[in-house]
């Protein structure tokens, strides 16, 4: 079977969701290449045959850095490429603060807004766009959360 090419991209402002994307990548495959959002050129992204991205939920929405990445790319560039995406984030019921629970109800978290850039700039959607809980602001990942995202990793793969 031939080796697929493979690139899992990542923004992480505590290092949560760096940790996350390595996980994913390891679980993907011994040649992936798991690269910071900010190091990513557009070679890097053109011929692949998956490409998962992930970034810390910020206002309900990717990283600055992430969005300006996501709007960077080329229309087309990811056309025949199966794309993925996780985010990190906090769950509401650990803040208990019932207005943020309803704000992130409404609008929801990072994943689901790069899912659908990826699609719009030509990706096909694999998997359900995941997230990953961190127990606070800064950290860390809420145990488990490595094992999750192996298991979704892996789960890409047969898809």
């Amino acid at each position: 079977m031939h080796s697929m090419n493979v690139l899992v991209i990542y923004d992480t402002y505590f290092g949560n969701t760096a940790q996350v994307a390595e996980v994913i990548g390891k679980s993907l495959g011994d040649e992936v290449n798991v690269i910071k959002v900010n190091e990513v050129s557009m070679e890097n992204i053109s011929g692949l045959d998956l490409l998962v991205v992930g970034s810390p939920t910020r206002a309900f929405r990717p990283s600055d850095g992430m969005k300006k990445f996501l709007d960077s790319i080329p229309n087309g560039t990811l056309n025949d490429t199966k794309v993925a995406a996780f985010d990190t984030r906090m769950d509401p019921k650990d803040v208990g603060n019932p207005i943020l629970k309803f704000m992130a109800g409404i609008f929801g978290y990072a994943a689901n807004p790069i899912a659908n850039k990826l699609v719009k700039k030509g990706g096909m959607l694999i998997g359900e766009p995941t997230g990953f809980v961190v127990v606070d602001r800064e950290g860390p990942l809420r145990a488990g959360e490595l094992e999750k995202a192996s298991s979704w990793a892996k789960s890409l793969l047969s898809l």
